[in-house]
């Protein structure tokens, strides 16, 4: 069986001496295993496009118990998120974050998407980490089929009241009416802010704004949703908290 498709490498491991065991991210065939044969050695042509973070045109090909890269070329290389350590953990994050969400064999082509034009807009740096952090949590979890149910009120149908309650445990909303023990306050404008992530179409899921104390807000929902649903823990974002403070 062979395959030609266009990957994002989420996760590189070395095997052996000079293999290289890659995880890629596809619109077509979802989370695909490969391996890269002498990817490191110092003269391989694939070295590159197979490394943490390419984007390539791939070649695989099946063998009785893997995929082997046949042949890539890069089509973006992602350079700029080495520009600081902050956003190349943060990158790695997300990276860890799109395999929890994706699957096997199972078309990702929104969460292909979602990952690239997060990586994108990291490398330019005119979006606050924060924002960036919050909307690819919120809508990896609706891709990974754990969106939260924020339309209205979970207890009475209310559709907004100033202030609101999220709780970041169901993924549910309540008015200041029916606050729920446990639940976080927050005003309607991260409400709305959340709406939009979750609904919006995929090309204008970044275009809003929030104060630095709402996006701060939204950013911990989106981390505390995140963590709650996906049931375990994330080492470059225990190490990104630990950069951020």
């Amino acid at each position: 069986m062979r395959i030609t498709t266009k990957g994002l490498v989420i996760k590189e491991q070395t095997t052996g001496e000079s293999d290289r065991l890659v995880t890629l991210l596809t619109a077509d065939y979802g989370i695909v295993k490969a391996f890269v044969r002498r990817a490191k050695q110092v003269k391989s042509r694939m070295a590159s496009a197979t490394s943490l973070f390419a984007y390539s045109n791939v070649n695989l090909y099946r063998t009785r118990d893997a995929f082997v890269v046949d042949d890539a070329s890069p089509i973006e290389v992602f350079f700029d998120l080495r520009r600081n350590i902050e956003t190349l953990t943060l990158a790695q994050y997300f990276a860890q974050l799109a395999f929890e969400m994706g699957a096997e064999e199972q078309p990702c082509e929104e969460l292909l998407r979602l990952t690239l034009n997060s990586l994108h807009l990291l490398c330019k740096g005119e979006k606050e980490h924060a924002l960036i952090k919050a909307v690819f949590e919120f809508r990896a979890d609706c891709l990974g089929g754990y969106m939260p149910s924020v339309l209205a009120c979970a207890n009475c149908g209310t559709y907004e009241t100033e202030l609101m309650y999220f709780d970041t445990l169901e993924g549910k909303i309540y008015c200041e009416n029916c606050p729920k023990a446990g639940a976080v306050p927050v005003p309607k404008t991260v409400i709305t802010a959340i709406r939009f992530i979750c609904l919006t179409e995929p090309t204008r899921i970044f275009s809003f704004n929030l104060s630095s104390n709402n996006l701060e807000l939204l950013s911990a929902l989106a981390e505390k949703y995140t963590l709650s649903v996906t049931q375990r823990s994330f080492s470059a974002l225990e190490f990104y908290k630990s950069l951020k403070g």
